[in-house]
């Protein structure tokens, strides 16, 4: 018979990977769309190169640093919320040991076992790991892949940077008589992707996503480039 192994990745680990994809993803198409709606905003007010290429860098930077410190904020105050909660179960599983043992029985029970082999599990489990084991039963947690709020900084602004320098590049590059049409289709393009992969990724129908994802994307530039014609004409 043939020995099984052990190589496949972890269900847990293998959706935390899927989440950190699909929020790559959801970085990149805010770069993409953010970035997109300034510059065409700003081409539709002057063809100056000069001025498209530092409105697309500033907003490139701008948005990939806000988008790094909201994630780090956010990802700061999940994981002092994880450890805080470790700490609560830490204190309670040293004074109150029976309780936390008939509680993590009963959470066993929950998930179908029989009252007989849900006691068992619970001890053999809490004599091997009894905080590991209420952390992921109990909280949800597991307690060597606590979220890291510099990866998660990094990664947004990675994402976002990667997805604005596509318009950035669009419509500083071509000559002026075409950097609005290349800097559409090639947004439209790229949002089509990051829709069809979102989708994908959060097992969802995707032609419904690709066609929120374009829909958006097309309303911003074309909202901003109508201001931005706008304001040119006024001589702003």
């Amino acid at each position: 018979m043939t020995e099984p192994t052990h190589d496949e990745p972890h269900v847990g680990t293998l959706g935390a990977r899927l989440n950190w994809l699909r929020a790559a993803v959801l970085g990149a198409n805010d770069g993409i769309v953010s970035t997109a709606g300034l510059v065409v905003g700003v081409a539709g007010a002057t063809e100056s190169r000069s001025a498209l290429l530092t409105a697309g860098l500033a907003g490139l930077l701008a948005g990939s640093m806000s988008m790094a410190a909201g994630e780090y904020v956010s990802v700061s105050t999940q994981r002092d919320s994880e450890m805080a909660a470790l700490a609560v179960e830490k204190r309670e599983l040293r004074e109150q040991p029976e309780a936390e043992l008939r509680e993590l029985t009963e959470l066993l029970e929950q998930r179908g076992l029989s009252r007989e082999v849900a006691r068992e599990a619970a001890e053999q489990l809490t004599a091997r790991d009894a905080l590991r084991a209420h952390a992921r039963v109990e909280l949800g947690i597991d307690p060597d892949e606590l979220t890291n709020p510099w990866h998660a900084a990094w990664a947004s602004f990675l994402s976002f940077t990667v997805g604005a320098l596509l318009p950035l590049l669009a419509i500083v590059l071509p000559p002026a008589g075409r950097r609005l049409a290349v800097t559409v289709v090639s947004v439209l393009a790229a949002l089509t992707l990051t829709g069809w992969s979102s989708a994908r990724l959060g097992a969802a129908a995707p032609k419904r996503a690709v066609l929120r994802n374009v829909a958006g994307g097309a309303l911003a530039m074309a909202v901003t480039y109508v201001a931005g014609s706008l304001l040119g004409a006024a001589g702003v």
